[in-house]
């Protein structure tokens, strides 16, 4: 079949999506089904394997993840699991017949079952590690999502089914945090440039007029608004010390 990038791309969330209900975990065989239409190559498909690695994916064993935690994340692991620690044993007989009762709607059996998940939560958190948020944080995210799952059990179809929904509400809600950590990152990165930007032009003009420059001669080499000037001054807390102040003032910018 000829090669079709969004059908390739469909195929690697779709094998994503699989992964989440078996641990994260994918077999050799499962991947080499969802790509053999395109006869890939030995090259190419070490390739899929290595995206997949790289999203915490193992293939025929277990990803390695805890080579990704953090110190701070460690600490935090080894006291929250003595905790959990302190709850009692469910065999799997009791973790069966609650999850029946919460798909009856029982509300004691939601809050223990969102108690039974709470280990799971740990391990699914340790996939999302050092990607820019904090264990700590994937845990409180995953455990809100597990508390919401149990509440919502009628979208499935049968007791076997309610792990993998509330697995997938979990890991879709670390996800989530991750995504929203990582841009609330870079649009810190990008406020930081444009203050740099405009320091660094400020002092370009400096030193070749010899004399402090207006907002506006910045603002019309780097084809930034004045207003985009005067933001990146504030945000340094009035440290561009090459731009004169309004009014001419050169003890300070004005406000």
């Amino acid at each position: 079949m000829e090669f079709n990038q969004t059908n390739f791309a469909r195929a690697l969330e779709e094998l994503k999506d699989t992964a989440r209900i078996q641990e994260n975990m994918l077999t050799s065989e499962q991947i080499g089904e969802a790509f053999d239409q395109w006869k890939l190559g030995e090259e190419q498909v070490a390739l899929i394997h290595e995206y997949f690695r790289k999203n915490h994916i193992g293939i025929d064993e277990p990803a390695e993840v805890d080579e990704e935690l953090s110190g701070d994340d460690v600490s935090f692991l080894k006291l929250y699991l003595e905790e959990l620690k302190e709850l009692p044993p469910v065999s799997d007989g009791e973790r069966r017949a609650v999850m029946m009762s919460a798909l009856a709607g029982d509300s004691d059996a939601q809050a223990k079952l969102v108690e039974i998940f709470l280990p799971q939560v740990v391990e699914i958190s340790r996939l999302y590690a050092g990607q820019g948020a904090l264990v700590e944080d994937l845990i409180g995210e995953g455990n809100v999502a597990a508390a919401a799952a149990v509440t919502m059990l009628e979208c499935v179809e049968g007791i076997d089914e309610v792990e993998g929904f509330v697995g997938k509400m979990i890991m879709d809600a670390m996800e989530a945090f991750v995504r929203d950590t990582s841009d609330n990152s870079q649009a810190g990165e990008t406020v930081l440039d444009r203050v740099n930007d405009v320091n660094d032009k400020a002092k370009e003009l400096y030193d070749s007029f010899l004399r402090k420059v207006t907002v506006k001669e910045v603002a019309d080499e780097l084809g930034i608004s004045e207003e985009a000037v005067h933001e990146a001054v504030r945000l340094s807390a009035d440290h561009i010390d090459y731009i004169e102040a309004a009014g001419g003032d050169e003890d300070g910018l004005a406000e």
